[in-house]
């Protein structure tokens, strides 16, 4: 009976306990987030770690390997092709999200003022963004194909060209077809980011600021782009990392080629890595772009800090 009787406060204590973790807000967001932190370990956290540990290994398709520390790294310093994959890598994205951002600014300007057939336009801008990669990267194949390309036929009609142009063939313009295909793919990806902080942007400051005389490029100048800078800069980051790991419009089109020519990180370590079985090597190639990454995240948190 004594036993009963102590064991009953210390019942209600439990409950008590687990009532107010149940009414605690804190606990709650956790147990909401518990299962996104859980997917994310496991198909995010545990990748990454994997590969970081590969990269420090000798590991080859059926070899665990070994530990080597940083020799892959070193390795690659001294490969010419994958020094030649860094210097396509910085041009591809380069010049692509320049390009991307020009004609997606260009696009959402327009798109943002009152016209007839305003909302067909605008949904099919966005038909580049929403085909599947691996089916635009198909159409631009046979684009540039050196027989059949539909490209040189319009060239040719047009009494451009009088011959067929082998557009993958030769290594320039390879990188410039490659870089025309990534630019159609996203365009809607930087217009419709853009359009959106267009349509954010009071009214009423254009109207005062033409009362007081601004022309269309003061109104630019002072008001849309000052309050379009901190959505441009966030679009930018997430084109540039996209960009940078650009795999399957790459791999489908040239294949890295001609004479690697076109190798991005990705490419060139699916091509060790899967290909040619070294693991450890692919995965150094591929931990490479951590600091392309890193860069982009600090240059973009240093502007949106000086914005605010």
């Amino acid at each position: 009976m004594d036993r009963l009787e102590a064991s009953l406060p210390r019942a209600a204590a439990r409950r008590a306990a687990v009532g107010s973790l149940l009414e605690s807000r804190e606990a709650l967001g956790w147990a909401m987030v518990a299962p996104a932190v859980a997917l994310l370990g496991a198909f995010l956290a545990y990748p990454f770690l994997l590969g970081v540990w590969l990269s420090l290994t000798d590991s080859r398709i059926a070899n665990p390997g070994r530990f080597v520390g940083l020799e892959n790294f070193r390795y690659l310093v001294g490969d010419g092709v994958f020094r030649l994959a860094v210097l396509n890598t910085l041009l591809y994205a380069g010049v692509a999200v320049v390009l991307k951002f020009v004609l997606g600014f260009a696009l959402a300007l327009l798109v943002d003022r009152e016209f007839r057939g305003k909302r067909f336009v605008r949904a099919a801008m966005l038909l580049p963004w929403i085909v599947p990669t691996s089916l635009s990267a198909l159409v631009f194949y046979w684009i540039y194909d050196s027989q059949f390309s539909v490209l040189t036929w319009m060239l040719r009609a047009a009494g451009l060209v009088d011959r067929s142009i082998n557009y993958l063939g030769d290594p320039n313009l390879a990188r410039a077809s490659l870089i025309a295909a990534n630019v159609w793919r996203g365009v809607p990806f930087f217009a419709i980011g853009l359009l959106a902080g267009l349509q954010t942007v009071p009214r009423e400051l254009y109207e005062a600021a033409a009362m007081d005389g601004a022309g269309p490029w003061a109104r630019f100048r002072w008001i849309t782009w000052p309050l379009l800078v901190p959505v441009s800069v966030v679009v930018t980051v997430f084109s540039t990392i996209m960009t940078v790991g650009d795999f399957q419009l790459i791999w489908i089109v040239t294949k890295g080629g001609p004479a690697n020519a076109t190798h991005l990180f990705g490419t060139l370590a699916y091509q060790r890595a899967v290909q040619g079985g070294f693991l450890g090597e692919g995965a150094a190639v591929a931990v490479f772009v951590l600091p392309v990454l890193v860069a982009c995240v600090a240059l973009a948190y240093r502007a949106l800090r000086r914005e605010d």
